[in-house]
């Protein structure tokens, strides 16, 4: 897959296209039933397939504190795109210029100049431009005018309920892994390059391997069973999504550590895949504490995974 970053580097090969426009957090089911439309389009018409993304999102840039969680992060997102199979994505930096765009701008310069869309498929309640005035009408009339071929997003359901992102962060903020991955299609996977924290896990005699999130922490928080994979078989481990509050801890990192494993890990580049909710984000009293309660949740994570039959290292990683 191509990525375009930028509406500045958009070339002449780029045009014409068909094309499809929103966040994509998670790349759910109702995801896939847009890129099956796209794909469609795009063997119809025979123009490549383009989804354009915002970064950051939208809400991110003029809610930050209190945007919602992100299910994937843009690395994982991407990922999720090629492997549907989209051609190019074109990342659009969410910034005070493009806030300021007009909708009419919106789509006389970036849809009919610098894409030249001859299919385009959005939502229903999308909203573009300053102040929010573009909508699913405005750009009829445009596709009236300009003869581009316009369709709602279809709408794609689980137990009598819509499929969204904000239904899966629901899902992952109540620990129900099952409704998420039923949601998404598939078990969430958490990925990033391992870094060096406190050293407080290898202090305590747990070890683990540290991904950070920035400023798009996850929806979710707790202690989870995880399968790791980047590190040859797959790793089965337990792992702690949260801002340690018992070291008063402000940053949201992923610490996994690794069932029965020992090496130095840093600067790999690894996918954690959540299994199983086990319990909720705590602040223990003393470090004693917290070293007695990581114990309890790694032999929880044994327990789990002899009960469940999951024999994570007989896999490919």
């Amino acid at each position: 897959m191509e990525l375009v970053r930028g509406r500045h580097n958009l070339l002449a090969r780029h045009r014409p296209c068909v094309a499809t426009i929103g966040n994509f957090d998670g790349v759910h089911r109702g995801h896939g039933a847009v890129l099956d439309a796209l794909h469609a389009a795009s063997r119809r018409t025979g123009l490549p397939a383009t989804v354009v993304v915002f970064e950051p999102q939208p809400r991110e840039f003029f809610t930050p504190n209190s945007a919602p969680g992100r299910i994937t992060r843009l690395r994982d997102k991407l990922r999720l795109l090629d492997a549907a199979g989209v051609e190019r994505t074109l990342c659009l930096r969410f910034d005070a210029k493009l806030a300021q765009l007009s909708a009419e701008h919106f789509i006389e310069a970036l849809l009919l100049e610098e894409l030249d869309v001859r299919f385009l498929m959005v939502g229903d309640d999308f909203r573009f431009g300053h102040q929010r005035r573009g909508d699913f009408a405005m750009l009829e009339a445009a596709s009236a005018a300009h003869g581009f071929e316009l369709q709602r997003m279809p709408t794609v359901e689980h137990a009598g309920e819509r499929v969204s992102s904000t239904r899966i962060r629901s899902a992952l903020a109540a620990g129900n892994l099952d409704l998420a991955e039923a949601l998404l299609g598939r078990r969430l996977r958490i990925s990033g390059r391992v870094v060096r924290g406190q050293a407080l896990g290898r202090e305590l005699g747990w070890p683990t391997a540290n991904l950070r999130f920035g400023q798009q922490p996850p929806p979710m928080r707790g202690i989870f069973n995880v399968a790791v994979h980047g590190l040859g078989p797959v790793r089965p481990g337990v792992a702690s999504l949260g801002t340690r509050p018992t070291v008063n801890g402000v940053e949201t990192l992923l610490e996994t550590y690794l069932l029965d494993f020992q090496g130095d890990i840093y600067g790999r580049y690894i996918e954690v895949e959540l299994l199983a909710w086990q319990r909720p984000e705590t602040r223990f009293e003393s470090l004693e504490i917290l070293q007695e309660k990581i114990a309890a949740d790694v032999e929880s994570a044994r327990a789990w995974f002899h009960d469940h039959g999951y024999l994570p290292m007989t896999n490919a990683g």
